[in-house]
């Protein structure tokens, strides 16, 4: 029996039945879970790591074991039967679910904007182009009933959540008081910061209380006017002013821990310099965790549309950005391997710093992503601004749970 990893982190003896533990940095979403580290040397026979294959051949010799968070469909206690609308289904464990935001436009008009983005094979309208009608709480609330019993986390995001501050403090009271519904393990949220320079006092201390373990801040440079030609947040948002992100930043982070997300791009971060630059600047706002993404590898069916033409032209292979770092020396000596993961259709790599910071490179890819919600197993929730609940991101495709009519 291999060993696991448990919600904080810590290794768990298979055999002698106690935790290891040299540091307290989460591996994992909050979950009661026993995520299995396989070794390495196995990974080539696991057909459940056949399509993050490339990168572990590239960087798994420099861990001792890989995390399985993809749960392998064999696997009894990585799964769970559950009823909605009298259909069973099987769900993967962990689990999250996002409420998708819709409310309104987003604050920023990123050029890389996976909202933007046309798969010509989708059934129905983007869940961007969807606005919640005034029933939209309601029928969250017998959403989340029919998912009574359910181990899930909440992942809030969408569009940006904190751009309407009351359609989020409703959601948060709609998720923290359900009737009688999921057993919510963990609650993460994807920010651009724009509400939360805005509306810092209001939104904080609301976040806070709800158990947010942590937000995952998205800043894709560390120079404000560079960021701004990425994000390209509209006229007015203080966000786009250094002061005020990193005032707001510093007014959070004792609160709800904040993750530094860095989509690397041409024209961004590219180098190694960067990356270290940014990894310094991130540990100056007291960011214990930065995160370095490459663009979602996209499928054939995806348009050739301004953003796929973006995407294409300024992508940087994350396996040639974390290679080159590894040849710096400067890396090597103060970065040491801490887990490679392989989910269901990502991979990451996470690195410790003599700082006791998490320096994270990861890559995902959108074919693996519609392969896994088409298999019939579910892997991800998502409930959309017209009161569907579907397994993934298209809010007419898989629909598990709709308003009944009248």
């Amino acid at each position: 029996m291999p060993p696991t990893i448990n919600a904080t982190g810590c290794k768990r003896s298979a055999n002698k039945g106690h935790i290891e533990s040299k540091h307290q940095i989460p591996l994992l979403l909050k979950t009661s879970v026993h995520v299995p580290l396989l070794p390495i040397a196995q990974a080539q026979h696991n057909p459940v790591l056949k399509h993050n294959m490339s990168a572990i051949e590239r960087f798994g010799r420099r861990f001792e074991n890989i995390l399985l968070r993809e749960p392998p469909a064999t696997d009894p206690l990585r799964w769970i039967s559950h009823e909605i609308e009298g259909i069973s289904h099987r769900f993967a464990q962990p689990l999250t679910l996002t409420p998708y935001a819709a409310v309104q436009d987003c604050s920023a008009r990123c050029c890389f904007c996976s909202e933007n983005l046309r798969d010509q094979q989708m059934i129905g309208r983007r869940a961007a182009a969807l606005r919640p009608d005034p029933l939209y709480f309601t029928h969250l609330r017998t959403a989340l009933a029919s998912l009574r019993g359910l181990p899930l986390s909440y992942s809030l995001s969408g569009l940006e959540s904190t751009d309407d501050p009351e359609w989020l403090l409703e959601l948060l009271a709609t998720l923290q008081n359900p009737d009688d519904g999921p057993n919510v393990e963990d609650s993460v949220m994807y920010s651009n910061g724009a509400g939360l320079v805005e509306h810092t006092d209001l939104l904080v201390p609301a976040l806070s209380a709800f158990g947010l373990s942590a937000i995952e801040w998205s800043r894709h440079h560390d120079m404000p006017e560079t960021n701004q030609r990425i994000m390209r947040f509209r006229a007015g948002q203080r966000v786009a002013r250094q002061d005020a992100f990193e005032q707001t930043l510093g007014r959070v982070n004792p609160h709800i821990p904040v993750k530094l997300v860095c989509v690397v791009q041409r024209g961004g971060i590219v180098t190694p310099d960067d990356v270290l630059r940014y990894i310094d600047w991130a540990h100056r706002l007291g960011v214990s965790s930065v995160i370095f993404r490459e663009f979602s590898e996209l499928p054939a069916s995806y348009s050739n549309n301004a953003t796929r033409r973006y995407i294409d032209s300024a992508r940087v292979p994350i396996e040639e950005l974390l290679e080159a770092c590894l040849a710096e020396r400067r890396f090597r000596a103060h970065h040491q391997p801490l887990a490679l993961t392989s989910g269901y259709y990502f991979w990451n790599a996470r690195w410790l710093t003599a700082r006791q910071q998490e320096v994270i490179f990861e890559k995902s890819d959108y074919a693996t992503l519609l392969a896994h919600e088409s298999s019939g197993l579910i892997y991800k929730l998502v409930f959309h601004a017209n009161a569907h609940l579907c397994a993934g991101w298209q809010p007419d495709h898989h629909v598990l749970w709709r308003p009944h009519a009248g």
